[in-house]
């Protein structure tokens, strides 16, 4: 189906999607479906991990850029493609044009991390060039759209095209045909939407009763505001962190198929997705990234829905940046309520900072930061001073101790500017 039809449609053909699959044999594998005991015993549910982070390029997006791409005419295809992507669309049109032979022109972010850049380049080698442009995909997205329009290029869509979202719908495939019996509840990542249209697609019109929950990070809610509004709706500002998932608006096809197929769209909190990548590493040597992460954090929130219940989490992508994993660690920290950050004034007189330790602190608590921010005079200067908790519960008896001994502080955790600007 060509783009100028698939803008007049909201739904996907199922036969589309069988084709697509037979087609994507010559790139992609096809991933497991993990029946993971952990988490299974943790929810009292039987919990199955979609490995889409062992895809060929480490995510799902080759689905619908191979699809899309080999759907060109051959005119079309031979002249080149542009993209737009955080990261993981980029990489598999790298690899399909490199595979089928054709120039691509990659625009990516410059918020895009080092790992996902390095990449891109290696699987399209000297038949792609990347455009670094703009601080979020929106940015990087319009500067494309303007090179597509000069050059006359094609533009390979990483969510808003049927071709795509029929690509993204082989998962579905793939899940029905390894799981034993109907899954409950099928919980999926939310960017663009592209991956949760063909996904819903195909699995609502085998099993409509199954539940298709999307997950959305909290900072770029913008599937779950339209949804909310009954139209596509683009947001002021999103938090750029969860770089697979963060756009500031979804796609009108995409909106209208999960408005047909999505039984719900949730929103998890970013220090809450930065405590599931580290649990999957620790408790289950699986790598993933934020927006991969996502499923599996939304599980918190649906305790008592899915209890005893078949339930498939897709991990959508694995392409993580070692550089990211102490900033990762830190937001999980903050969010669990077990890293805590203040500006204090420490009182004029000798012995403050002794009696700050001695009396104030807990005695499992550990000072991570200590800096004055007064480069003179820093005895009689405020100092931001880090406190990591052993224990969540810890943090009241912290601050009675502080108020006790007369210490005044700001607490920066609670300030989101200052904390920005600090921190």
């Amino acid at each position: 189906m060509d783009q100028t039809r698939a803008d007049q449609v909201d739904h996907v053909k199922i036969e589309d999607i069988l084709i697509a699959s037979q087609r994507l044999k010559k790139v992609c594998v096809h991933t497991p479906l993990e029946y993971n005991r952990l988490l299974s015993e943790k929810y009292g549910c039987d919990v199955h991990l979609k490995r889409e982070d062992l895809q060929t390029v480490r995510s799902f997006k080759i689905r619908g850029a191979y699809n899309t791409i080999c759907s060109l005419p051959e005119e079309e295809r031979k002249k080149g493609v542009v993209c737009a992507s955080a990261g993981n669309h980029a990489q598999g049109v790298a690899y399909s044009c490199r595979h089928l032979g054709i120039p691509g022109k990659i625009f990516m972010p410059t918020t895009t991390p080092r790992q996902k850049i390095h990449q891109v380049k290696h699987y399209g080698g000297e038949y792609v060039e990347v455009i670094l442009t703009g601080d979020t995909f929106d940015d990087s997205f319009q500067r494309a759209m303007d090179y597509v329009k000069k050059h006359q290029m094609a533009f390979i869509h990483p969510f808003d095209d049927y071709r795509t979202i029929v690509g993204q719908g082989t998962i579905g495939i793939e899940i029905l045909n390894d799981l034993k019996q109907p899954p409950d509840y099928v919980f999926v990542t939310v960017g663009g939407g592209g991956l949760i249209a063909g996904v819903s697609s195909y699995i609502k019109s085998v099993y409509p009763e199954t539940k298709v929950i999307g997950v959305e990070p909290a900072g770029a809610q913008s599937m779950r505001e339209s949804l909310k509004q009954g139209r596509v709706v683009k947001l002021e500002e999103i938090e750029p962190f969860v770089d697979g998932a963060a756009v500031k608006q979804v796609g009108n096809l995409t909106f209208r198929i999960c408005r047909e197929n999505v039984d719900d769209v949730i929103a998890v909190p970013e220090g809450k997705v930065c405590t599931t990548i580290l649990n999957l590493y620790n408790q289950h040597a699986i790598v993933v990234e934020p927006a991969g992460a996502l499923p599996v954090s939304a599980l918190d929130f649906f305790r008592e829905q899915i209890r005893g219940k078949n339930v498939v989490c897709i991990i959508s992508g694995g392409n993580n940046d070692i550089d990211r994993m102490q900033e990762i660690k830190e937001r999980s920290l903050i969010h669990e309520g077990l890293k805590h950050y203040f500006i204090i004034n420490f009182p004029q007189r000798a012995g403050a900072l002794r009696e700050f330790l001695d009396d104030v602190l807990g005695e499992n608590d550990d000072i991570t930061r200590f800096e004055y921010t007064k480069k003179n005079n820093k005895d009689n200067g405020p100092a931001l001073v880090g406190i990591e908790l052993k224990n969540r519960e810890d943090y009241a008896s912290l601050i009675e101790r502080m108020n006790k001994k007369g210490f005044p502080y700001i607490e920066i955790n609670k300030d989101p500017q200052l904390f920005h600007l600090l921190i």
